[in-house]
């Protein structure tokens, strides 16, 4: 019950910040647009984002808080002031590098733009420098959010999950407040504006965790670089963790280079802005899937209970199928007045909204794909099988990077996301049948039977929506209000439809409601 509430908990955070970053992005839209200004700052933010998810929020996280937890549960030991010593220990590397790579990354800025951007297809020295300053506001980011990352797995290990989670909220609220009060006429300033804020949230999010941590009775001091053998053991574990998000991030980057380098301005946007829909469902299913697989099987592992944790991804595989093919279909059949109602207005025009929905049509082709990989790596990781998933994440990288090239001249701004899209199921599918070949997975009955009915009914939703939206594009270009009522109606219907569909197919049965009822009670 404390897991589950846990898991409540950080699930309403995370539904709170993207909330909070549509309105982010819907604000930017606005006031910026699609253009050079705001390829400029999606540039700029690139940088700290992809270190961010590389090392403080990926492969660091993944290291530390196992290790810290391992000092802490040590009954021979002191308890949490071995964790924190340890801690410590680690802060006491990872500052001096974090310093020495803000120094470098500011001073080598220049280049650094360049080889994000392709030079933004042909602008002058001038635009090109406003670029370069954009980024060195921004990268001083990447130090502040790496050890709030530390910080905050220290706070996870105490169970005290939403402190942690909240943090993102502060980046949302701190760049919704540059926007509403700091917004020019002028998208370039506004978009300088922006890089500013992207620093101070930073700052805001190290001032929140670490009085937290004094709250919560951890508390650290600074000492001199300590290379000891937990220290080098927690270095061998973040490369491997790094190399595999580190594909992940490759992808994106290619993909931001290509736009930037061979399409019009406003095309980093569109992908962007798609991307940002595209990761809503995402981040809610994929995050909640990914917390709670990995220790249960590991647990149904170690207790010899195979069944058990067969059954387990099973049923992973049909929640991730219940929740995203819906998610999938909506996406690529409603993305038009979707892209309309949250962006459409202010500087961001008809033929942006367009774009953007034709982006996130391609994006959603592998939504499903996305969400697998959640579902599928936990019963490698679980097996201490670390390198597979690794090996194929670089196999979907290369795929990534060669269906870029093959498809940004004929699908300009949709090439890449459906790129993207491809690779991550060509990723599935050679993890889905190498858990096969070894043995370790099996589609049970229940799977099989359940599956092609979740499409139909996820079919059915979209042909229902297809015609429905017509009646509802006439009020997603009035005000805020109208606009989210109306965006709330739409979604309102599909979920109905989808709901009554999976009744209706089979897909989600009288005895299911059942079970529901009788766990809600119980």
């Amino acid at each position: 019950m404390n897991l589950t509430k846990a898991l409540a908990g950080v699930g309403g955070l995370t539904l709170a910040s993207r909330v909070l970053g549509l309105v982010r992005d819907s604000l930017f839209a606005r006031f910026v647009g699609a253009g050079f200004a705001s390829d400029a700052f999606l540039i700029a933010f690139r940088l700290p984002n992809m270190f961010r998810a590389l090392f403080a929020e990926g492969a660091f996280a993944s290291a530390f808080i196992p290790m810290f937890n391992q000092k802490v549960a040590d009954k021979d030991g002191p308890g949490l002031a071995a964790g924190i010593t340890f801690a410590e220990q680690a802060l006491s590397v990872l500052l001096p590098i974090l310093i020495v790579m803000t120094v470098i990354l500011e001073a080598f800025a220049w280049p650094v733009t360049l080889m994000l951007s392709g030079g933004f297809n042909g602008v002058n020295h001038e635009q090109f420098a406003f670029a370069v300053a954009l980024s060195r506001f921004t990268i001083p980011y990447l130090a502040l959010i790496s050890v709030v990352s530390l910080l905050g797995g220290i706070l996870n290990s105490l169970n005290k999950f939403w402190v942690n989670a909240a943090a993102p909220i502060l980046l949302n609220l701190t760049l919704i407040v540059v926007l509403l009060g700091f917004h020019s006429s002028d998208p370039l300033v506004t978009a300088r504006n922006q890089a500013i804020g992207v620093t101070v949230s930073g700052a805001l999010q190290l001032i929140w965790l670490y009085f937290a941590c004094r709250a919560n009775g951890v508390s650290m001091r600074l000492r001199a670089p300590v290379w000891n053998p937990d220290v080098k053991r927690l270095m061998a574990l973040i490369w491997p963790a790094a190399a595999g998000a580190g594909a992940v991030q490759i992808n994106l980057v290619v993909s931001t280079f290509l736009a930037a380098t061979f399409l019009a301005h406003g095309s980093v946007t569109y992908i962007y802005m798609a991307d940002r829909l595209n990761q809503l469902p995402l981040g809610l299913i994929g995050i909640g899937l990914g917390t709670v697989l990995l220790p249960t099987i590991s647990r149904q592992l170690g207790g010899g209970d195979d069944a058990a944790a067969m059954d387990t991804q099973n049923r992973g595989m049909e929640l991730a199928l219940l929740l995203t093919l819906p998610a999938a279909v909506a996406l690529i059949v409603c993305g038009q007045p979707i892209a309309a109602a949250l962006f459409g207005y202010g500087k961001f025009d008809a033929n942006d909204v367009a774009r953007t929905a034709e982006a996130l049509a391609a994006f959603s082709i592998g939504l499903p794909s996305y969400i697998l990989v959640k579902v599928l790596t936990p019963g490698f990781y679980a097996r201490q099988d670390t390198r597979t998933p690794v090996r194929y994440a670089m196999i979907s990288m290369v795929v990534n990077l060669v269906l870029n090239l093959a498809l940004i001249a004929p699908l300009q701004h949709m090439g890449p996301p459906l790129a993207t899209a491809i690779a991550s199921t060509v990723n599935v599918a050679m993890l889905y049948w190498t858990l096969v070949k070894r043995g370790h997975f099996q589609s049970d009955a229940r799977l099989k039977r359940r599956a092609p009915r979740l499409t139909l009914a996820a079919i059915a939703m979209g042909v229902a929506l297809w015609y429905g939206q017509d009646q509802l594009t006439p009020y997603l270009h009035g005000t805020w209000l109208v606009r989210g009522l109306a965006l709330a109606a739409l979604v309102s219907a599909g979920g109905v439809v989808y709901a009554l569909a999976t009744l209706v197919t089979g897909a989600f049965t009288r005895d299911d409601l059942a079970l529901l009822r009788r766990r809600k009670a119980a």
